[in-house]
């Protein structure tokens, strides 16, 4: 053979984890995970949520197992992978996908709300890497994707617990990466773009809360904003794993604002804010740059309940 290509992860008949999967990118990687042939694990902070996308996918010739617990909690994941271990006697492949939002200035920002957004995106992957990581390992193949986001490539202002959560992924699992190189193990960093989700909804927004807008009218205006949907972030990321891609970018804007960093890696706040005033005039970007609401690249479903009002 003139090209020496690596085989390509088969999904049919795997035992795949998955994580905030009672909506947005979890629910719909759910769906794309059993069309393809895979058994699931899914799980979610909402008991509800997440029993609605076991019924969504059952049916379909493939093992559905669904638990709800938070992924911010060691030993509530620690359980959640044995109950997986014990009722399908392996794992193959865990996308670390749950996430949560957070919009506020760093001089008003609470450290309530910086380990809330810490706790659940970044020791939530930690968390569901280290609960199946040894069994992998002594599987000797297996995958573990963890979801990051565009936030964890640049600053954002009024982003700064988010960004903080997302790029410490980002290294996470970069060292990973190289951690288990030269085995079967598969391991991808994923970094989405502004995917139609409900993680404004269900984030904290202190600083619209405290300027008198409506949280539902900043959500509706970036559920309008943003143009890809979770089934096709949920291609892209399956696709990226199966094709055994270190990194994925999910949406054109992703894949826009990675080379916008990579020309201008010192001077690309400029150029971003040039471009937002030329180019976008996107009303969810204006707002974030304006302290009030993340902006259109924020992506994933909630995976933490709402522990006050402004979370509802």
């Amino acid at each position: 053979m003139l090209f020496n290509r690596t085989p390509r992860v088969d999904l049919n008949g795997k035992v795949v984890v998955v994580t905030g999967a009672g909506s947005g990118i979890g629910r719909a990687l759910a769906g794309e995970l059993t069309q393809r042939g895979a058994n699931v694990a899914i799980s979610d902070w909402n008991a509800e949520s997440v029993a609605e996308t076991a019924r969504m996918i059952e049916g379909r010739g493939t093992k559905v197992l669904a638990d709800s617990f938070d992924v911010s909690d060691r030993a509530a994941f620690e359980a959640h992978a044995e109950r997986v271990l014990d009722e399908f006697g392996r794992v193959d492949i865990v996308i670390n996908n749950a996430g949560v939002s957070l919009a506020a200035h760093v001089a008003t920002m609470t450290y309530e709300d910086m380990e809330w957004v810490v706790n659940i995106d970044f020791w939530g992957v930690v968390h569901g890497t280290k609960a199946f990581l040894p069994h992998i390992l002594e599987r000797g193949n297996g995958a573990i994707v963890n979801v990051s986001s565009v936030y964890g490539l640049f600053g954002v202002p009024t982003q700064s617990g988010y960004n903080s959560a997302k790029f410490a992924v980002r290294g996470f699992t970069e060292a990973l990466q190289q951690e288990v190189a030269g085995t079967d193990i598969v391991v991808t960093r994923v970094h989405p773009g502004g995917i139609k989700t409900n993680i404004v909804r269900h984030g904290r927004i202190r600083e619209s809360i405290e300027a008198g807008r409506d949280p539902e009218e900043l959500a509706e205006q970036f559920e309008n904003a943003v143009r890809t949907t979770p089934e096709r972030a949920a291609e892209i990321i399956i696709n990226g794993l199966v094709k055994r891609k270190p990194r994925v970018l999910v949406g054109p804007d992703a894949v826009m604002l990675d080379l916008l960093v990579r020309l201008f890696p010192v001077r690309y706040q400029k150029v971003m804010g040039l471009l937002n005033k030329l180019m976008f005039r996107d009303p969810q970007t204006e707002a974030a740059v304006a302290g009030e609401v993340p902006s259109a690249v924020n992506h994933l479903g909630p995976d933490h309940a709402p522990a006050d009002p402004v979370d509802a």
